[in-house]
């Protein structure tokens, strides 16, 4: 069992995550926004991090930066329906932002339950921290 952090402000979809997540035997903990994903992450760690780009009063790019500064190892998945506008590739700039993964919304089950899965057996990102 993993603990898992899910930034997200679609209520929507942050609740079937979480569903999905804790019928697989995660602990679930969900923050609506970029600023209390950050804050509930520094009150208590998890071993992995879902995070939504597009939210109101900090951005995913943001929370991930502020999470590479505490936890430079922890594997964070990105996730958007805005996958590209006309000079930014967001998912892609994640990635190289030190993301383990994306997820383009709308994505499957098996699609988030397969990330999440190599996302934790990969562990800490290698030679990160």
């Amino acid at each position: 069992m993993a603990r898992i952090l899910v930034v997200d402000d679609n209520a929507t979809l942050a609740g079937a995550i979480r569903r999905i997540l804790e019928r697989s035997g995660h602990e679930i903990r969900v923050a609506p926004t970029g600023l209390e994903g950050a804050r509930q992450y520094r009150e208590q760690a998890a071993d992995l991090v879902l995070l939504d780009i597009h939210m109101p009063e900090m951005d995913g790019i943001e929370v991930l930066a502020q999470l590479r500064a505490i936890a430079p190892t922890l594997p964070v998945i990105m996730m958007s329906g805005g996958v590209q506008t006309k000079s930014l590739d967001l998912l892609g700039d994640a990635v190289l932002l030190g993301a383990f993964a994306t997820l383009a919304k709308p994505f499957s089950i098996d699609e988030l339950l397969g990330t999440v899965a190599r996302a934790l057996a990969a562990g800490p990102r290698a030679g990160t921290g």
